[in-house]
């Protein structure tokens, strides 16, 4: 699969946009995740700048390419679920790690505000689960925070076999976007 192709797929859940509204529809998981990152203007814009630049994601390990950065409603991006986001030890820039399980999905909101910052993305065919991941980094009376909500659902046979399994991944995916993104932040 590569990313030219990503513009035919339809996505592979009903209810896109949900993560918007806080949403989770009935038959899914969710996920939500929240942490501080730091405080200070300086931590919200390179936070910020480094999510809007795909570089969170492959900081955490999954080698990602998109049609648009920063992303737009609409945008499309096929990051490769391999070894790298796996056991995080292998560099995203090798060989190695633009091989693995392709994750294709397409930007279905995004939101830009003096004290928010981020996008949610829905999954599209081919894509081993259903459902989608908003990404959105804020900055609070108390310091910066960065958000990932998700909810899902398998969508092959293999995620289905895996049950419980993919949601432990998909925890352990969260805090190592929320490390990413933490160190990219900081000044």
């Amino acid at each position: 699969m590569k990313l030219d192709d990503l513009a035919a797929l339809r996505f592979n859940y009903d209810v896109v946009g949900s993560t918007r509204y806080d949403e989770t529809p009935p038959g899914y998981h969710r996920l939500e995740y929240r942490t501080r990152i730091g405080a200070g203007g300086e931590v919200f814009a390179r936070a910020g700048e480094a999510l809007l630049n795909w570089r969170m994601h492959r900081a955490a390990g999954l080698p990602m390419t998109a049609t648009d950065t920063p992303p737009t409603i609409g945008t499309n991006s096929l990051g490769r679920l391999g070894a790298g986001m796996l056991i995080g030890r292998l560099r995203t820039m090798t060989p190695l790690g633009m091989v693995g399980l392709p994750v294709p999905c397409r930007v279905v909101w995004t939101v830009d505000e003096p004290d928010r910052i981020g996008f949610a993305y829905g999954t599209l065919e081919g894509h081993p689960e259903s459902g989608e991941e908003s990404f959105v980094v804020t900055s609070d009376p108390d310091g910066i925070h960065f958000t990932i909500r998700a909810y899902s659902r398998a969508a092959t046979w293999y995620t289905r076999l895996a049950g419980p399994a993919t949601r432990t991944a998909q925890q352990l995916a969260a805090r190592r976007y929320a490390r990413a993104l933490q160190t990219l932040s900081t000044p």
